[in-house]
């Protein structure tokens, strides 16, 4: 009876790590699929020659392909793990939820951990390396000459990483007991250097998320069409319309020789052109459409932004009384034993929609900095580098996106796998000056938003717009003609 138990639970587990491996796979499919659609939309056309050229093309697009669906299951991560553990609670006996457990959980995590590390630190590398590499002079040109240009370059980064860490892991601790871990490669030395990955994207988001936060508003009001209030649409199409057939007569008059002029003119009449459809756009949209849903949006943006700034104020507050509150505390019950919101499944969701409107605010913020600006991808004429280093991008902030969310106490959910392990995440100092600076940014950031108008008008007022002290040039609507129509001046 025994060896005949042994047998049975062998064929038991056999099966779950079956199942297992198989959801992974078709999840992960579903990602890859979603990530080559969006890289093709951006990828650059004149990109697709027949030549040597187009298989390191290729390979350096299956590579972000693959890079970008990690990001994307990095993303889902807590809140698919979220999720489960409120259904695990709801139907404990479900017999159709019961591949759905804490196996497969902790599996996911693991291996976003694993091809986290896997694309940050060799597949992108490689990509970039194997794209710029042309062969060593005096090797006979083809793609293994590349190829091995591109593993010449990736050794020597890896030992100048690995000697930046190991200096600087000297510096922070002398102690010998942790320089000699640092020789424990696969143990130690990765973890601890992912971790240090893991820091920078969690200062990145704290950078990004703030400044997309308010941006929201903005971008919002760009793709929606907002309430015609004392304004004639009639007449402003008007106005553009004689304004693009001037245009076009001063375009078909001037001689192809002026080249400048034509080029200058061309992209004016396109402007023209882009405004007289947004303005036809908006008088067209029902009033529905003005009136209820760019007001309906615009108080779900401030009370989804309020309610993560009142949650970062309460977990300061529950960090300076409690020591479980910390992310890298006491573990709580296992994955479908307890609810980890107050609120229960209600509350689950609501960290959910948070979670994805804080990636969403990291994302626009990311590209609305100017640092970063011009990163920003073009439909149809991205080059496979920019391609790389926004998948990067994304890749850093979408693993550090589970960090912050548990840092910030927008989740109770223990962060499981190699993303609990963080040293940094057990110091107190760390953690609650990461809130601090969260909620103070965050809070000057949309004060400055809501006050831009007013602080125009003031210093109009006192003659000081000459001066340039008001930085409101990306959010002001009179520099140029916003997205969704409105002009201030025709």
């Amino acid at each position: 009876m025994e060896g005949q138990d042994e047998v049975s639970a062998r064929e038991q587990h056999f099966h779950s790590q079956v199942r297992e491996s198989t959801i992974c796979f078709l999840l992960f499919a579903v990602l890859y699929i979603v990530s080559y659609v969006i890289i093709t939309r951006y990828k650059r056309k004149s990109d697709e020659q027949e030549d040597e050229d187009a298989v390191v093309n290729r390979i350096s697009l299956f590579l972000s392909t693959f890079t970008l669906a990690v990001s994307a299951g990095a993303v889902l991560l807590l809140p698919f793990s979220i999720i489960s553990n409120e259904i695990l609670l709801a139907f404990p006996q479900n017999y159709y939820i019961q591949w759905l457990n804490g196996s497969l959980i902790h599996g996911l995590w693991n291996l976003a951990s694993l091809f986290s590390n896997l694309c940050l630190f060799v597949l992108m590398p490689f990509a970039f390396f194997f794209l710029e590499s042309e062969g060593f002079a005096g090797l006979k040109k083809g793609i293994r000459a590349r190829v091995l240009e591109t593993l010449v370059m990736l050794l020597l980064l890896a030992l100048l990483i690995l000697g930046m860490v190991w200096v600087a892991s000297a510096l922070i601790d002398s102690d010998a007991a942790s320089m000699e871990s640092l020789y424990d490669l696969w143990e130690f030395y990765l973890p601890y250097l992912y971790s240090c990955i893991s820091l920078m994207g969690c200062l990145l988001l704290l950078l990004c998320t703030p400044v997309g936060l308010s941006r929201m508003f903005t971008v919002m009001g760009q793709l929606l069409v907002k309430p015609a209030i004392l304004e004639d649409l009639d007449e402003q199409i008007y106005v553009i319309t004689l304004e693009e057939e001037a245009l076009q007569r001063r375009l078909h008059g001037l001689s192809s020789s002026v080249e400048y002029n034509v080029m200058e003119l061309e992209k004016e009449l396109e402007n023209v052109k882009t405004l007289k459809t947004k303005l036809e756009r908006r008088k067209k949209a029902s009033a529905w459409e003005r009136n209820l849903v760019y007001p309906a949006v615009m108080v779900l943006l401030l009370i989804e932004t309020s309610i993560s700034v009142l949650l970062v104020a309460c977990n300061i507050l529950c960090l300076l009384v409690d020591e479980t509150a910390m992310p890298k505390g006491t573990r709580g019950p296992g994955i479908g034993s307890a609810s980890l919101s107050t609120f229960g499944f209600v509350g689950a969701a609501l960290e959910i929609i948070l979670i994805f409107y804080l990636m969403v605010s990291s994302v626009v913020g990311f590209y609305s900095l100017r640092f970063f600006g011009n990163f920003t991808p073009k439909k149809d004429d991205t080059t496979m580098t920019k391609i790389i280093g926004n998948c990067v991008s994304i890749l850093v902030l979408s693993s550090a996106l589970p960090v912050m969310s548990r840092t910030l106490g927008i989740t109770r959910f223990d962060l499981l796998g190699d993303f609990g392990r963080f040293n940094w995440l057990g110091n107190f100092y760390i953690v609650l000056s990461y809130n601090l600076l969260f909620a103070i940014v965050t809070t000057l950031c949309l004060v400055r938003k809501f006050t831009s108008a007013v602080r125009e008008e003031l210093f109009k007022a006192l003659g000081l717009h000459k001066l340039h002290l008001s930085d409101t040039s990306r959010d002001s609507d009179t520099a140029k003609p916003s997205a969704n129509g409105h002009q201030k001046a025709l």
